[in-house]
């Protein structure tokens, strides 16, 4: 019988690139905090949730007929952040505090992803290897 990497772990490597991809956008904000006219964007990481479990056509495999289905599109998601500050005069609407918050906040959240991740993987090695 065949192992497929996938179906072990299709859904949440999907959701790891959903985070690498917001990772990317935030520090884009970031590095054009002081750009006149720059608009900040983000990629709404629960509607992205939202469109893989409705999504008809998945490619995931679920062991039960109780578990979600769907895969998961970043694209499509990004959007431009509404800002929760006045504008300056210079059309920029990045706030360096909440675009460090929510990075950070993506990071940690990306790292227990990375974990979850590891820990399916060392018990496939644990199964493969017969449990030594």
């Amino acid at each position: 019988m065949a192992i497929n990497l996938d179906k072990l772990m299709g859904f949440h490597h999907k959701a790891l690139q959903v985070r690498t991809d917001r990772m990317e956008v935030l520090a884009g904000n970031l590095a054009n905090a002081n750009t006149p006219g720059y608009k900040a964007r983000d990629i709404d990481f629960q509607k992205a949730m939202k469109t893989a479990q409705q999504s008809s056509g998945n490619n995931l495999v679920r062991t039960h007929d109780n578990h979600i289905k769907g895969s998961m599109q970043s694209s499509g998601e990004l959007q431009f952040r509404i800002p929760n500050q006045p504008d300056t005069g210079d059309g920029n609407t990045v706030d360096v505090q909440i675009e460090r918050n929510t990075f950070l906040d993506n990071g940690l959240r990306y790292q227990a992803g990375m974990e979850f991740l590891n820990g399916k993987i060392k018990g496939m090695k644990k199964a493969l290897s017969g449990g030594q």
